[in-house]
């Protein structure tokens, strides 16, 4: 087992891996900016680095920066949490060659899912559904709008190098089809440094569910059921919650099957999720990967008992994943929180936390790493808590997330606490009866 892990990320994901890693009696190495210099990871973690200024592209995105850290500290292991490098190939084989060990996956099972068109093609290859679309990238409008009219409208435009929604849109008919396809290019080419768009059919009243996966280094994988993450804002995901009320158990089975052959298809190592649109038949359709752990991890650690950022570091030792696949009895739901105003049209809230109480009692669980007196930073990332909920049913979920809402206070900034609780107080919600679309109609009040 590993002596010291430097932690290559901040906030609440840089803290909930140094948790663990000092229950497993790991030291830690923290790096920041110079605009985390106050933030509690920094202070609990055995050793902190400053790797830079504020700006991301200087700091957590900085490769050199983090390997020379590495190496001052002699940090055996990198974990990258989600976000900035966590799915950067050219990271892990950094990794890699300067013998430290990524908490990941290796380089070419990241790039084999970090390019959207090589993993359909992939798990089209082991045998998954996917959603009808172009074989590649569409090299123009021409060739667009020929398929389009193929397949049929509505399409969606997607960066082949995407995520979190940008390079996405879209085309209810052959008129939008050339704004389109400009912006999307100019948002991925922005975002990603690829302008490579490709082209699928919109699966309408889709819900989005993610299989959550764990494979060691011997060729064992498991599954740990499914995530429902179908409330979303501009493909920005606002509550994830377990088992779907949308997924009976036959549907469940089958998706886990699906899963299981793709990731033992890829031979993959460590935690990630094989994500599906599910239309309104409950037929299923690949959807994409993530090589890494989720925002959304708690809600399975909740109903499965296991900590996943601990099984992510003991497959990285070298240790074998012994689990059968699991399928929950219990239930959970987060809801993410972040520093923006829904009553201005989430506006992002920077600022000094003035005074802030956190929920608590049976089953709730709070990850953040804000305090009174934290000056929650403009560079970064909006979210700054995550509230966990779990209970013997859905309904308890529900009515215990909306008590647990209304005792958490953050003064001094804004949050999207009000969204949370109006979602909640919907009909439609509270039935289980909404899909990906849920927000586009939804009104705060």
């Amino acid at each position: 087992m590993f002596k010291k892990i430097l932690i290559a990320n901040r906030g609440e994901i840089a803290l909930r891996v140094i948790r663990t890693c000092q229950e497993m009696g790991i030291r830690t190495v923290a790096v920041y900016s110079v605009a985390d210099r106050d933030s509690l990871h920094v202070r609990l973690a055995d050793e902190a680095v400053c790797i830079g200024p504020a700006s991301s592209k200087d700091s957590y995105l900085n490769i050199p920066q983090i390997m020379a850290a590495a190496e001052l500290t002699d940090a055996q292991a990198i974990h990258p949490g989600y976000g900035f490098l966590a799915e950067n190939a050219d990271f892990s084989r950094t990794c890699e060659e300067n013998g430290v060990i990524f908490i990941g996956p290796k380089p070419d099972m990241i790039l084999a899912m970090g390019d959207k068109i090589s993993a359909k093609k992939h798990m089209q290859e082991a045998g998954l559904p996917i959603i009808p679309g172009s074989d590649g990238l569409l090299v123009s409008t021409k060739e667009g709008k020929s398929l389009a009219q193929e397949m049929g409208y509505p399409i969606l435009l997607k960066a082949t190098a995407g995520g979190g929604g940008k390079g996405m849109r879209i085309v209810q008919e052959e008129s939008e089809f050339e704004s389109a396809w400009t912006t999307a290019r100019t948002e991925a080419a922005s975002s990603f440094k690829n302008d490579g768009v490709y082209m699928e059919k919109l699966i309408e009243e889709p819900r989005h569910i993610e299989i959550q996966i764990l494979g060691d280094q011997y060729g064992n994988v498991c599954h740990l059921s499914e995530r429902d993450c179908s409330i979303q804002r501009r493909h920005q995901k606002l509550i994830e919650e377990t088992p779907s009320p949308f997924v009976d158990q036959a549907l469940r089975e089958k998706m886990g099957a699906a899963a299981i052959k793709g990731v033992e298809r890829l031979k993959y190592e460590g935690c990630g999720t094989i994500e599906f649109l599910v239309d309104k038949h409950k037929n299923f359709y690949f959807m994409e990967m993530n090589t890494r752990i989720q925002v959304e991890h708690p809600v399975t650690e909740e109903v499965t008992g296991k900590d996943l950022i601990e099984e992510q570091i003991r497959v990285a030792a070298g240790e074998k994943c012994e689990y059968d696949h699991f399928y929950p009895s219990h239930f959970a739901m987060e809801c993410r929180i972040n520093a923006e105003d829904p009553f201005q049209d989430f506006r992002p809230s920077p600022g000094t936390i003035q005074n802030l109480h956190l929920p608590g009692g049976r089953e709730i669980r709070v990850d953040t790493h804000i305090y009174v007196g934290y000056q929650v930073p403009p560079y970064y990332d909006s979210m700054i808590a995550k509230l966990i909920v779990s209970g013997r049913s859905r309904e308890e979920v529900i009515s215990r997330t909306q008590r647990a809402l209304h005792e958490f206070e953050v003064e001094g900034i804004a949050t999207t606490i009000p969204l949370h609780q109006a979602i909640l107080r919907d009909s439609d919600f509270q039935q289980g009866n909404f899909s990906t679309q849920f927000m586009d109609t939804f009104s705060i009040g």
